[in-house]
C-alpha cells in the first residue's frame, strides 16, 4: 500500500469514525440530532465514498481533492454550528428558537407550538467546552489536511 492509499485510507476512516460517533450519540446514548447536526453527516459520507473509489482507483489524482472539499463542507458546518450554539450568531429559523420580547400570549403559542423538536442552539454534550459540533470541526479540519497530504503525495 502506498503512502498516498494510507493517507486516503486514515482519512477515509476518520470520517468514518466521525460518522459513527455521531450515529452513537444518537441511537446508544439518546441524543437526537438537530438539523444542522444532520447537515454535518452528509460530507463525511460522501468523504467515505471518495476515500473507496480513490483505493480502487488510485490513478485518479483529483479524488483526494474531492475528499478535502468533503471534509471542509462538514467542518465548515460544523464551525457554523458550534457559533450558533455559542450564541456568536444567528443559526437557521427553521432550527433555532426566536425571541419572545414583545409577543402576545397567542404569538408566544404559537412560536412554541411550531419550535422544531431538537433545536439547533442548544448544547446537547460537550468535552473541555467544546461541543459535537465544535468536536467535527476540529477533527474534520484534520481530515483535510491528511486529504491534502494524500493529494500531494505521489500517485500510485
Amino acid at each position: 500500500m502506498t503512502r498516498r492509499s494510507q493517507l486516503v485510507a486514515l482519512a477515509s476512516l476518520g470520517s468514518l469514525a466521525l460518522l459513527l460517533a455521531a450515529f452513537g450519540f444518537q441511537h446508544l446514548g439518546g441524543l437526537a440530532p438537530c438539523k444542522m447536526c444532520i447537515w454535518q453527516r452528509y460530507p463525511h459520507a460522501v468523504a467515505i465514498a471518495i476515500g473507496a473509489v480513490a483505493l480502487v482507483l488510485p490513478r485518479l489524482r483529483f479524488l483526494p481533492l474531492l475528499g478535502a472539499a468533503a471534509a471542509a463542507a462538514t467542518s465548515a458546518v460544523g464551525a457554523f454550528h458550534a457559533g450558533v450554539e455559542q450564541g456568536w450568531w444567528e443559526g437557521p429559523s427553521s432550527c433555532t428558537s426566536g425571541s419572545i420580547s414583545g409577543l402576545s400570549t397567542d404569538d408566544l403559542f404559537d412560536q412554541i407550538m411550531s419550535a422544531p423538536l431538537v433545536r439547533c442552539d442548544d448544547i446537547p454534550w460537550e468535552m473541555f467546552g467544546i461541543s459535537m459540533a465544535g468536536w467535527n470541526a476540529v477533527a474534520s479540519a484534520i481530515l483535510v489536511l491528511i486529504w491534502l497530504a494524500a493529494w500531494k503525495s505521489r500517485a500510485v
